[in-house]
């Protein structure tokens, strides 16, 4: 009976030794977040009063003139008619059904995570690309950043810098940023030995090989790369919502618990739309960069 205990009952810690544990870690989390939250916190007031900032000038730039913006820059990244189009469509449709200010919104906050996502994971990537020891680091970490669920984030930012902007931004920024640090190293790990070889015989230093030619050759990768950042973020935008993020999230959140359908459908549609404009601008530029660069080559 005692050898078939033990087959049929895993071996695990005592619930004493583990509400132990729990009580512990818990307890020096708390006190680090009383010790240290406050100063933290003000680490960020510059970020968010940029983010303020930004949203605020949004919100209050006449309509007309940001669907102008917005298509220039597509038609600028892409040169294409059907997309700007597509652009200006999209965002008549969801102005229309009154969904404007908290579009505006939610491409404040994604356009202020993507930015910092970029500025943060460029200048990492090209340190894995430098280093196999750096790579063999934060590989890892990386790992758990795309499997750790996304909810598991909120609650050690929540605990540290309650409800809000921030949090948000800093959840959201340690989710979409893995594939551009991945991507940045992976384009500049490709680049040709022979190209690089060339290079420095003409006398360039480490810091022209970077500028120069490893970093335009990497270009399409690591668009590739910014544009998968730009998807997780806009996919975290329900997920932010739960922990104050105003924008698109917010109703989409209120209809899953009031069951408003129609509610939730429309600013969902309009989560998608951001992310097909989104997506189809960034590969489009990505695009237009490798063939250029191609055309460099045979010139």
């Amino acid at each position: 009976m005692a050898g078939e205990s033990w087959l049929t009952e895993f071996p695990k810690m005592s619930r004493e030794g583990l509400l132990d544990i729990r009580k512990s870690l818990d307890a020096a989390y708390r006190d680090f977040s009383r010790e240290y939250g406050e100063s933290i916190e003000t680490i960020f007031d510059p970020l968010l009063a940029f983010l303020i900032w930004f949203e605020k000038l949004l919100l209050n730039t006449p309509w007309p003139l940001i669907i102008i913006a917005i298509t220039a820059l597509a038609y600028f990244a892409s040169r294409s008619w059907k997309l700007s189009l597509g652009v200006v469509v999209s965002f008549l449709l969801i102005g229309y059904f009154g969904m404007w200010e908290d579009t505006m919104r939610t491409l404040s906050i994604i356009t202020v995570c993507t930015l910092l996502a970029i500025a943060l994971g460029i200048p990492v990537g090209i340190m894995m690309a430098r280093s196999d020891r750096v790579q063999s680091t934060v590989t890892p970490l990386l790992d758990i950043m795309q499997t750790m669920p996304a909810f598991v984030y909120l609650i050690p930012v929540v605990m540290l810098l309650g409800i809000g902007r921030i949090p948000g931004v800093i959840a959201v920024v340690i989710y979409a940023i893995p594939p551009v640090i991945r991507l940045t190293n992976l384009g500049i790990r490709l680049v040709d030995r022979e190209v690089l070889e060339a290079a420095t015989s003409y006398g360039a230093s480490p810091r022209q090989r970077l500028l120069g030619v490893q970093l335009p050759l990497a270009m399409p990768t690591i668009m590739a790369g910014i544009n998968q950042t730009i998807m997780m973020s806009l996919a975290m935008v329900v997920i932010a919502s739960m922990i104050g993020v105003k924008g698109l999230g917010q109703p989409v959140l209120k209809s899953i618990t009031n069951q408003y359908f129609t509610l939730g459908l429309f600013n969902g549609l309009a989560i998608v739309a951001l992310a097909i404009i989104f997506d189809r601008v960034s590969q489009a530029y990505a695009k237009r960069t490798q063939k250029h660069m191609e055309g460099s080559d045979h010139g």
